[in-house]
């Protein structure tokens, strides 16, 4: 049983290095992809599109893998996956590739969601803190490695073999999930529902499209548009939810007041961490030049490295993740407030620095402590919805929040220089306090570990 479990551990971290590398390498590869393809416009499409299923899909594919299993739903997505990563390399104009790019999110969206769900099940939460320093390594290397990877192979054989480099990887990641992953669950009259999954995709597709399509987000035609699909299918969801039997995301896991919080809290913590990601390169560029600008945003990937990889050590003593996911909307409201001032100020570019570095840590201590909160703490046989819920959250208040502080900053300031993006970090560093004052505080004893 430990050999099986060691070898679905190895493919479902390969299942999230695919996953993670993948809109890094791309984008690194955008503009020898532009020139090959004549395309002078579109090229935001080719990260939206994925980014688009990638989102949507999340909350679906745990949904999926609760009624028929992990190892059928990470079988699924490494097919699906390698599918779309064999047609991004053959497409022959932009259409075909924007189409795989689609494709091929959501198949990446089911690699990350399963293996998330699927290690929520197979081990405790000693076990699983013991584990993340692999789950570490596998994100320090995509996100130190993608973009240079990307780069080279542009700039070498071609842009095309960013995706074919993903084919070799499917075949040990598919053997090692057969091999390993548990089996379906035991049968179940439940059924998928259909009909919530097309108003979650309408719900989903129009806040993606506000917050990755500039012109869609700043029109006076299309914003009130998307922003009333988005809210009149997001309360048609809330309401089927409450009302269908076979539920895509049960109001059982909201019965849980501490779980209902984190989503609530990664909601929040995505719109004002990743929300701001936009703008961090701006920020950095006000006094700095693009050397220096890279030096700076060093400082953030340096302090999601630095809590990731010790996070690990850290929580095994302490591990209490209600607290910990405390502590880092704290870190994040004084690293969003610190860029706010620097910003204001004007500056020299090294008052950035720390301010940079708490919220690459702030980021990654928030994901770190509620994932590892939803695994320990969902029944086993919502552990995907869980999961799923928790990982949508985050994601579309990401894509939420990167439109609204582009939306506030034009408003106020009618640009985004120093004193737009100061509006924009000031915002987020509020967010990320009302997130602080929105996090559970205390575990209680009803806590559950999926394994047991």
């Amino acid at each position: 049983m430990h050999a099986s479990r060691n070898l679905a551990f190895a493919g479902l971290l390969l299942g999230m290095a695919m996953a993670q590398l993948d809109g890094l390498i791309v984008t690194a590869a955008l503009p020898s992809i532009g020139a090959e393809l004549h395309a002078r416009t579109g090229l935001v499409a080719v990260t939206a599109a994925g980014l688009l299923t990638l989102t949507v899909a999340t909350p679906l594919h745990g949904r999926l893998g609760d009624l028929h299993g992990r190892r059928i739903s990470f079988a699924a997505s490494v097919l699906v996956f390698a599918a779309a990563s064999a047609w991004c390399a053959a497409a022959p104009d932009l259409g075909s590739l924007i189409a795989a790019r689609a494709l091929q999110g959501l198949g990446g969206s089911g690699l990350v969601v399963t293996a998330m769900s699927a290690l929520g099940e197979l081990f405790e939460r000693d076990e699983l803190l013991r584990r993340q320093g692999w789950q570490t390594a596998v994100f320090a290397a995509a996100t130190l490695g993608g973009p240079p990877l990307g780069g080279l192979l542009a700039a070498g054989p071609g842009w095309r073999w960013i995706f074919l480099v993903n084919l070799p990887l499917c075949v040990p990641a598919l053997v090692l999930g057969l091999r390993g992953l548990p089996a379906k669950p035991s049968r179940t009259k439940e059924k998928f529902d259909v009909g919530s999954s097309a108003l979650l995709v309408a719900a989903g597709s129009a806040v993606v499209a506000l917050g990755t399509v500039d012109d869609l987000a700043r029109s006076p035609l299309w914003t009130p548009i998307l922003a009333g699909v988005a809210g009149g299918a997001g309360f048609l969801f809330v309401r089927r939810q409450r009302r269908t039997q076979s539920p895509l995301i049960s109001p059982k896991v909201f019965a849980d007041a501490v779980l209902a919080r984190a989503v609530v809290v990664n909601g929040l913590a995505g719109a004002a961490l990743y929300g701001t990601f936009t703008y961090v390169a701006l920020v950095a560029a006000l006094d700095a030049g693009a050397a220096g600008t890279g030096l700076l945003l060093v400082a953030m990937t340096a302090g999601q490295l630095a809590l990731s990889a010790s996070f690990a050590a850290l929580a095994r003593r302490r591990p209490d993740m209600t607290a910990w996911g405390r502590s880092g909307c704290l870190l994040g409201t004084a690293g969003l407030a610190a860029i706010a001032v620097a910003a204001a100020l004007d500056g020299p570019p090294w008052l950035l620095a720390p301010g940079l570095f708490a919220i690459g840590a702030a980021f990654a201590v928030c994901t770190s402590a509620y994932t590892v909160l939803g695994q320990t703490r969902a029944k086993r046989d919502l552990m995907g919805v869980t999961l799923g819920s928790l990982t949508f959250a985050r994601q579309a208040g990401g894509l939420a929040g990167a439109a609204v502080f582009g939306w506030l900053a034009l408003a106020t300031t009618g640009g985004l220089g120093a004193p737009g993006l100061t509006v924009v970090f000031a915002s987020a560093a509020a967010i990320m306090l009302v997130a602080w004052f929105t996090a559970p505080a205390v575990t209680s004893s009803e806590a559950v570990s999926s394994s047991s």
